[in-house]
């Protein structure tokens, strides 16, 4: 898109490859950026490289639905994403850049008696940490939603919804050029389709990465990948408790404005909101086997469908516009994994994102960036350290999920 203008014009230019960095960034998605950009701003380090395979938001940042809530379940969770909620809030003012945020509110269905249990004990944890979210009984999701129909199935009729007002959705990639440009006028530097090979280490400690561009030295180099986050940590003989499996997502027709808040069922696994120009952004859970595969397929489809007309018979002509697929990092307990890895100096993970990370961009790039300038871990992402699944000590956040979102 930025070819025809020249290089000090560009959003992001192009660099020679440095012999050394002292920060190198395996991703050049959202969390990769977003640590770049906080290293620069907050603490001034700017002899940083961003290395992507492919091209800026090519990976998980690309293909998510961006949708934006601070309402999870646990204790070490919740003032974790409300943080980055505030960050999202501020951001197109602090990236001078439209990122395009409309908080148009979260509701999270709720089709049975245990459903309502749980939906009833995540709005009383989220309003002990002083979150904006409560439960609300039918005829106000019927105010909120006119157009959905709460009692088409009988097995799983509306008891109960939680309402997040400041929940939303954003421009993803908005969002991944507002952060590189900000990052370029900095001095970062970026460069995409620079595939890292090999991280070399010496005496338990990071020394280079090698690329298909050639080696470079790095004091610090962080894992910043979604899918494919194990293989990168093997480099450095790091065995994490991750499997990869894709998510599926598409989009209908463009229709007139009809419904603005998120609409989540986990019971059904599907959820459902309306982007700027129209579209039905649909969504379902993980696929349920392990693969890097990037192929959507006719099984999702029909069930996506199946599913949205559950809610809204009204749409049963719509046409659906497009599918696609990304492949997602899982942990045991739906949490991230963050923070330094014993054994490896200089080696930082950020990553076990599953489906959530971009709505956690911001936060983990500031509390990054703090780790690596002071080379201590902020207690905000202490929770989400890499010896958790060794300790018992798991931050399980599976219940707050709901679906793949």
């Amino acid at each position: 898109m930025l070819n025809f203008l020249s290089n000090d014009k560009k959003m992001w230019r192009r660099h020679t490859l440095k012999s050394s960095y002292e920060v190198v960034i395996v991703g050049a998605g959202i969390h990769g950026l977003a640590t770049a950009y906080y290293l620069a701003k907050n603490h001034g380090i700017t002899d940083v490289a961003l290395f992507d395979k492919g091209y800026l938001g090519a990976g998980a940042s690309g293909r998510n639905t961006a949708i934006i809530r601070a309402n999870y379940r646990t204790a070490e969770g919740v003032p974790f994403y409300e943080e980055s909620l505030k960050l999202y809030e501020d951001l197109a003012r602090d990236l001078d850049y439209n990122i395009m945020f409309s908080q148009r509110g979260h509701l999270t269905l709720a089709h049975t008696d245990r459903g309502v249990t749980g939906l009833r004990e995540r709005a009383e944890m989220n309003q002990i940490l002083g979150i904006n979210s409560s439960m609300i009984k039918p005829e106000r999701v019927k105010q909120l939603v006119p157009t959905i129909c709460l009692d088409s199935n009988p097995h799983y009729p509306v008891m109960a919804a939680l309402w997040h007002p400041p929940g939303g959705v954003i421009r993803h990639d908005a969002v991944v050029w507002g952060y590189a440009r900000g990052c370029d006028q900095m001095g970062v530097q970026i460069h995409p389709f620079t595939e890292v090979k090999a991280i070399n280490t010496r005496d338990g400690a990071v020394q280079s990465v090698t690329t298909n561009r050639g080696e470079v030295k790095a004091k610090f180099v962080v894992n910043c990948t979604a899918g494919h986050a194990s293989t990168i940590a093997q480099m450095v003989n790091v065995d994490l408790p991750i499997t990869t499996h894709p998510l599926q997502a598409c989009v209908t027709e463009p229709l007139k404005p009809f419904l603005d808040p998120v609409i989540v069922s986990s019971t059904l696994h599907i959820y459902v909101s309306q982007s700027d120009r129209g579209e039905l952004v649909i969504g379902q859970e993980i696929d349920p086997f392990s693969s890097y595969s990037f192929r959507s397929t006719l099984p999702f489809l029909e069930g996506a469908a199946m599913h949205l007309l559950d809610l809204f018979p009204c749409l049963s002509e719509v046409r659906f516009l497009r599918q696609w697929a990304g492949i997602c990092d899982m942990t045991p307990d739906y949490s991230p994994i963050m923070g330094f890895v014993e054994g490896v100096d200089g080696f930082i993970l950020d990553v076990g994102w599953g489906t959530y990370g971009f709505k956690a961009g911001p936060v983990s790039g500031k509390r990054i960036a703090e780790l690596i300038a002071t080379r201590k871990t902020p207690n905000l992402i202490r929770p989400f350290r890499l010896s958790r699944f060794y300790e018992n000590d798991l931050v399980g956040e599976k219940a707050a999920a709901s679906v793949s979102h």
